[in-house]
């Protein structure tokens, strides 16, 4: 394993093309207390870009996706904060268990595709990031994000579906990372979710921050509920669960809330009426984006597997619509960018769309409870 983390340029295509790329993290501890004083070291965010595109170079550019500009006619002084969801897709269920039968799987070879998964998060630069699916934490994201100014975060699952693949990265989970130049960290949380009183295989972290700017504080949580048909009440539990937590956190709503998450349900079902009912007053971010502002994208994910195309919305950002207005969203990508074989592909590195929104907080959040 390479374990050179300098300040020129060379070096830090060595990080970024040969980090550890196979076996549990814990064989490689020598290495890792290496990556410990060299993560000081800052990295130009253009650099790290311009060595994720040398990587790319032979494949098709970036997809171009548009802001779509949501603010009402109220004035801010405050820099917006920029939030980024994303189900990341784990590298060894892309390779071992998801079979996505028209993706080549030289598309998946990590080398390539962890530079598109950078150049993502590069190009929209948010303030707070939340991700889904990470098993390449230790080796890849925290040691890359921490040196871009990013305090990190993870909580894996306890029973990691990418253990059961041959030549896994380790456990998958949750990450979050947040800019330290604009926040402070108050209270963090890792939450193991419940369901019918039993302990989950699903985990939230939530993370109360305040804002060095406004001095206001938020909290923020990033989560992925249990997948699959036929396990919609577990879901609905599990985000009952969560709800509860959150609520304790925010002191019923007065410190203003943004969940972001892979919920693995569509709007019909029971945990997003939930969410959309819940005493916390919370709203989607992307309903924003319709006509009416009452109804979700079409698609977050879409892939095609063995049993036939799944094209659905699972994915949302959620916020106190007392206390934050949503600025701006990024739009999804269209059916013809996605193209025929749908995702994941040499274009896009997951099988869900990452979602962004510009947030800022209200004058006066309280009158609106």
């Amino acid at each position: 394993a390479v374990c050179s983390m300098g300040n020129s340029t060379s070096r830090l295509y060595s990080v970024l093309a040969k980090t550890l790329s196979s076996g549990a993290v814990s064989q490689h501890q020598d290495c890792l207390e290496q990556l410990d004083s060299a993560r000081l070291d800052p990295i130009d965010p253009k650099d790290l870009l311009e060595e994720c595109q040398i990587v790319l170079q032979k494949r098709p550019p970036r997809f171009q996706r548009n802001f779509v500009n949501l603010k009402k006619n109220t004035a801010s002084n405050h820099r917006p904060i920029r939030v980024m969801q994303w189900n990341i897709l784990a590298q060894a269920l892309g390779e071992g268990k998801d079979n996505f039968v028209q993706c080549p799987m030289e598309a998946l070879k990590w080398e390539e595709r962890k530079c598109l998964i950078l150049e993502e998060i590069l190009a929209y630069k948010p303030d707070v990031l939340c991700l889904q699916e990470v098993d390449h934490y230790f080796d890849t994201f925290e040691p890359l994000l921490s040196r871009l100014g990013y305090q990190c975060t993870f909580f894996p699952k306890p029973w990691s579906p990418c253990l059961d693949v041959e030549h896994n990265n380790g456990p998958d989970g949750c990450a979050m990372f947040f800019l330290k130049e604009r926040f402070e960290l108050v209270d963090s949380a890792n939450i193991r979710l419940t369901a019918m009183k039993l302990k989950t295989n699903q985990v939230a972290i939530a993370q109360t921050l305040k804002c060095h700017e406004t001095g206001r504080l938020f909290c923020i949580a990033v989560t992925h509920l249990k997948a699959r048909t036929g396990w919609e009440r577990f879901r609905s539990a599990q985000g009952c669960d969560l709800l509860q937590n959150l609520k304790n956190i925010t002191q019923g709503a007065k410190i203003p809330l943004i969940v972001c998450g892979d919920f693995n349900a569509e709007p019909t079902e029971e945990v997003y009426r939930e969410f959309s009912n819940s005493s916390l007053n919370l709203n989607s971010a992307y309903k924003l984006l319709s006509p009416d502002g009452q109804s979700e994208p079409p698609y977050t994910t879409w892939k095609i597997r063995p049993s036939g195309e799944c094209r659905h919305t699972l994915d949302y950002i959620w916020y106190s619509q007392h206390a934050l207005n949503v600025n701006s969203a990024l739009g999804l990508l269209t059916e013809e960018q996605i193209g025929p074989n749908r995702l994941p592909s040499f274009n896009y590195p997951s099988d869900h769309l990452s979602l962004v929104c510009d947030f800022s907080f209200n004058q006066d959040p309280d009158r609106l409870l």
